[in-house]
């Protein structure tokens, strides 16, 4: 495949990411549009393999969003907006996507950047289901001190939200071996195993800045989700250096 009909299927993806979250409303205004810059980023300078996962981040994590929202509202854990995304959970979870796009536009054929880049988005599908599906379990302990904590707590650990953050990595895991450069030095199987661990290690780097800083305000909710989710490229470029 050229570089041409690489990116027309960019451009075919990026509008289709757009008319699927007008039409199943999972962004808002300022969301659409930060989505549309982050796809042509991401699928132009990075690869549009990156912005399939991306979708499929999308689509999985507006569906847990919107997953019992009733019983969310009812403790007041629900997102803002019903569940619409904004420019600021775009940037936030695909972020540092975009930035390994941008690296990659400058400095192309870096071995490790694919496995760098979808670890990122491990770690958001991760965080993303831990929140979303293991906030509604009163079984919550806080990371940091292992005390029972109010269900949606920052920083908060539960039975329900620690194995839904696997099955959100072991998924985004699935499809990033599926997807997978034919020249990447790592073998699947690796592939496979590091991505679920760098996205669940990630949802658990969330969880400790949502106790440390979140909780005490020095950073917002989206501010950590970036964080972590860079977190999760970072230890993408340790394994890949120290290990394969």
């Amino acid at each position: 495949m050229d570089i041409g009909d690489d990116r027309i299927i960019s451009i075919i993806l990026v509008l289709a990411l757009l008319l699927l979250s007008r039409v199943r409303d999972l962004l808002d205004n300022s969301g659409l549009f930060a989505a549309t810059i982050t796809g042509l980023t991401v699928s132009l300078m990075g690869h549009w393999t990156w912005l399939v996962l991306l979708f499929i981040f999308l689509v999985i994590g507006s569906l847990a969003t919107k997953w019992k929202m009733e019983e969310k509202k009812l403790l007041s854990l629900e997102e803002a907006n019903e569940g619409l995304r904004s420019w600021k959970n775009v940037l936030a979870n695909g972020g540092a996507v975009s930035l390994l796009a941008i690296y990659n536009f400058i400095y192309p054929d870096q071995e490790w950047i694919y496995f760098a880049a979808i670890s990122s988005i491990s770690v958001a599908l991760s965080d993303t289901l831990a929140s979303e599906i293991g906030s509604l379990d009163n079984r919550t302990r806080s990371i940091t001190t292992l005390q029972s904590v109010p269900a949606g707590t920052n920083g908060g650990m539960s039975p329900t939200g620690t194995v839904a953050a696997l099955v959100g990595a072991i998924i985004i895991s699935i499809f990033g071996v599926i997807l997978s450069p034919e020249n990447l030095i790592i073998s699947e199987i690796e592939l496979f195993f590091l991505l679920s661990l760098i996205g669940w290690l990630g949802c658990q780097v969330d969880s400790l800045l949502g106790a440390l800083l979140e909780n005490r305000g020095y950073l917002g909710k989206h501010s950590v989700n970036f964080i972590a989710t860079f977190s999760g490229s970072l230890m993408a470029i340790f394994f890949y250096y120290q290990f394969l």
